[in-house]
């Protein structure tokens, strides 16, 4: 009985209270399915609500998303539940103008194409990498309008087209909001990199998989990392944590009481970032965010990559994220773990040559570093204009 109210009780959610507005008070409406995504998000509302007054809804899956207790007026926010049948129902039936979301498989999974409705889909992504091998075939096949962070987006999506022979959705110049967040709350002077006894930080933070590097060589790493003297802070990623518990478990438990490693699980913070002296990675896009924010460069450990499109290598492209390290840090194999040390020396010794270059690398990366959420604003503007002729 428990899991059929949990899916049926009308009282658990807003639903019927965000149904009951008027088509214009909800012709901008953003969804989030959890209460990481308002990052991405940030910069966009903070334009159109304020800079342009508009109002706009927020849909949250997020039961605990503080969105739902903001005191902005031009933000009404509604919480509709996670239960995939209700959300199934509730996209499929859906009235709004514009619809923007970060999670990708539109059309794929329990949120479809209304129906009942003309909604124009936006997708916001929630990360730099590239669109043809790190997500589904097909992840953005249904979208009308993608908000591109780079120009890697648009040569991926318009080669993905043309492949499969897809209708041209309208892509974007925008950039990426949590790159240009983390600028704005970047401290204004230099963070304190080592600490009180004089061992440098060093910040773990890869992405998620049975390939992944906390998966596979995490215990090795942070033991490496430690007996060299390092002070080491692993980031594991909400998925690892989620999928694969026991390993993060072991890790924690085999260093709990050593005073130089620290645990970080809570991912909606980001100012262990600032105050990192190297940061080490796989295949997360975090390695994009420290290196053009933060302007330092960045040590991938090379593990195999996750692959969720098999035929990827389809579109001329080589994924961002395979192209760029090289680029923005060093790359590491696996096997040569114990070496990692003389790594991170050789890779931070020349930090200021590094500054200079990976500014040059972020703008021929990123569009509109720093204006992103001015200019996503605009085009949602511009898109509600044209559904109203």
């Amino acid at each position: 009985m428990k899991f059929t109210k949990s899916i049926f009780d009308k009282e658990g959610n807003d639903i019927e209270k965000f149904n009951e507005l008027d088509l214009d008070e909800r012709s901008i409406v953003f969804y989030s399915e959890d209460i990481l995504s308002f990052v991405y998000f940030e910069q966009i509302i903070h334009e159109l609500t304020g800079n342009m007054g508009q109002q706009i809804c927020y849909l949250t899956s997020a039961k605990n998303d503080p969105i739902l207790k903001s005191e902005n007026k031009n933000i009404k926010s509604f919480y509709i539940g996670d239960s995939e049948i209700v959300k199934l129902k509730f996209f499929l039936e859906l009235k709004v103008k514009v619809l923007i979301m970060t999670m990708p498989d539109l059309g794929t999974y329990h949120i479809k194409r209304s129906k009942v409705f003309p909604v124009h889909y936006v997708h916001v992504f929630h990360a730099m990498n590239s669109t043809h091998r790190n997500y589904r075939k097909g992840a953005f096949d249904h979208f009308d309008s993608i908000f591109c962070t780079g120009y890697h987006h648009v040569q991926e999506i318009k080669a993905t087209e043309q492949l499969y022979n897809l209708k041209q959705k309208n892509l974007v110049e925008c950039g990426y909001g949590l790159l240009d967040k983390l600028q704005k709350t970047k401290p204004l002077q230099n963070q304190e990199m080592h600490t009180k006894d004089g061992r440098k930080k060093i910040l773990i933070a890869p992405s998620w998989g049975k390939n992944g590097l906390l998966e596979t060589v995490g215990m090795n790493l942070v033991k490496i990392l430690l007996d060299a003297g390092y002070h080491v802070t692993v980031r594991p990623h909400p998925m690892t944590v989620q999928k694969w518990p026991k390993i993060i478990s072991r890790i924690e438990n085999k260093f709990k009481d050593d005073s130089n490693f620290e645990m970080e699980k809570d991912v909606s913070s980001f100012e262990s970032l600032y105050s990192t002296y190297g940061l080490i990675s796989d295949w997360s896009g975090i390695g994009f965010e420290y290196a053009f924010v933060c302007e330092r460069p960045v040590i991938y450990v090379d593990v195999p990559h996750k692959n969720n499109n098999p035929d990827y290598n389809k579109i001329p492209y080589e994924p961002l994220e395979s192209s760029i390290r090289n680029l923005i840090g060093s790359v590491i194999s696996p096997n040569d773990l114990d070496n990692i040390p003389k790594i991170i020396e050789s890779t931070y010794e020349n930090v200021d040559l590094f500054k200079t270059k990976v500014k040059e690398i972020r703008n021929e990366t990123v569009f509109n570093f720093g204006q992103s959420g001015i200019k996503c604003a605009q085009e949602i503007v511009k898109i509600l204009d044209k559904e109203k002729t």
